[in-house]
Order: structure tokens, then sequence, then C-alpha cells
């Protein structure tokens, strides 16, 4: 059967602090929030879908464009439709269940194809995009640029975070950076790897295991731009999925308005996140 995608798959002018979309999917719950920055009159340029495949199988996606003058906001739309067009393409080609493979053709199909149409926008636009892959109880994760992955467990751990494709997210891989430091760097808002460039890259993750009770994070940068790595997996680790997001969020947002303030980062900016808990 083709995905049965929410009734709102893009989530890209949730201004309401109070409002968060909360749906079954894949065995789990998935919770999706997204704020346009403090002050800003311009669209929010996030983009971000949860995308049911199977009964045990979905597609989590966030996008933050760039570029100005809407162009932003129309590559991150972009990067979100060309993906979902590519599932509902060989699900409806598939007489069963699209398998690892399938789906995983299609996840890229869908990246490349987005790629191609954000750059004969030609307007400078582009976009970042993380995707996870989710099968039961594996999870593959897809991205380009620096939005975020992570996997934290119950108990605190961070199993699994994504590298940021900038100079800055390289410099902390390296260890010539700390993350204290990366976090006020005044180049940190560079990125080498974005949908809309001929030069665009897939980083592609192995198949990880989630354990009952871990929690998966996709994020563009407006969150690690304003919460400490140790801060989010605080947050998110414990309670209800929707309250841990909610908590995410509103942190993340004070920040932006009270500006920095000792240790503490703050950088204005769009944000969204989708959460994923496995249900036990």
């Amino acid at each position: 059967m083709p995905p049965q995608t929410m009734d709102a798959p893009y989530f890209t002018f949730l201004a309401d602090p109070d409002h968060l979309e909360t749906c079954q999917v894949a065995g789990g719950v998935a919770v999706v929030a997204s704020r346009t920055a403090p002050e800003k009159t311009t669209p929010n340029e996030d983009c971000a879908s949860v995308i049911p495949v199977g009964d045990d199988q979905a597609v989590l996606l966030v996008a933050d464009g760039m570029g100005g003058h809407a162009s932003g906001e129309i590559a991150s739309r972009l990067a979100i439709q060309k993906i979902e067009e590519s599932l509902l393409e060989k699900t409806e080609e598939s007489e069963g269940p699209l398998d690892a493979e399938q789906l995983r053709a299609s996840i890229i199909t869908g990246i490349e194809r987005a790629n191609q149409a954000i750059m004969e926008i030609a307007t400078g636009a582009g976009t970042t995009l993380c995707v996870a892959e989710i099968q039961g109880d594996t999870v593959r994760v897809y991205h380009i640029g620096d939005s975020v992955i992570m996997l934290v467990g119950q108990r605190g751990k961070m199993k699994f975070q994504t590298l940021a494709h900038s100079p800055i997210g390289y410099a902390v891989e390296a260890g010539m950076l700390e993350e204290a430091d990366a976090i006020h760097h005044e180049e940190r808002h560079l990125i080498s790897n974005f949908l809309g460039s001929p030069e665009m890259r897939i980083e592609i993750g192995p198949p990880r295991k989630m354990s009952l009770r871990d929690t998966l994070i996709l994020s563009s940068d407006g969150l690690l731009d304003n919460l400490l790595t140790d801060e989010i997996v605080e947050r998110c680790r414990k309670g209800p999925l929707p309250a841990a997001v909610e908590r995410l969020v509103a942190d993340a947002r004070h920040r932006m308005e009270i500006g920095p303030t000792g240790d503490h980062p703050s950088k204005p900016d769009d944000l969204t996140v989708v959460a994923f808990r496995r249900s036990g």
C-alpha cells in the first residue's frame, strides 16, 4: 500500500509555542515541533515530515533551507517533497512492504532529485537535510550539511551523533576545537555540503539498533546553536516524548531570546525538531 503521510506533512509555520504534532508510527511515537526565529518576519525556512511506509517502517526528515527571499523555504520544501514522491513511486511498484534495499534506494533517489530540482531554481537556494530510515528496531541515517541526528539512550548515553559537514564540525571531530569553543565560533554558520550544489554528497550510516526507550532526535541547527550536547541529552532522555520535545524547544528559544550568558550559547534561528521512540 502507498505511504500514508500525515495530514500536514510539512511543518514550516508552527509559531504557536503550545503546538506539537504527535503520531503513532513504525511501532513507536513521533513528535514534531517547529518554531520561527524570535522577532523574525520572514517565513520559517525549516521543513520536516514523518512518512509512515509500513507497519514497522517510517522515514523521518528535517531540512533547513537557506538563500533568503523565500528561496530557503522553497528549497527545504522541495527536499521533503522529492523524497516523499520517490517513496510513493517505489511503494506503488512493490507488491508488498519495501525491503531495506528498496527503501534505501528510494531515499537516495529522492535526495538526488531534490538536489537537481533546487539547482534548477537558479537563485542560489540550498538546504541541509537529515533523514532517518526506521525499520523495526533499526535506524539508518542519511545527512547533508549541519542539521543533526542523535540517538540517546534512556540512561543518558549518546549512542550516535552525526558530524556537521562544516569546517567547524570537522575541527571538533579532529579534536582541534572543544564543543564549548566551537559553539561560539564566528564561522560556525559556514557549511561545506548542502542540497543545491553539484558537489552535494550524501553521508549514509550503517543500520543501528534502537533499544526500547532510546530517543532519536533530528533537528535543524537552531538546536545545537543554543543548547550544548549534554543539555540536549538530559532534556530528551526521560519523561513522555512530547514533554521532552517541549523542553528542548522552550529552552533553546529562551537562549535565543536572552542572548549569550557566560558559557551558554545563543543564536536566533528557525528551529525544528523531530523525535521518535519505540514503544514498549
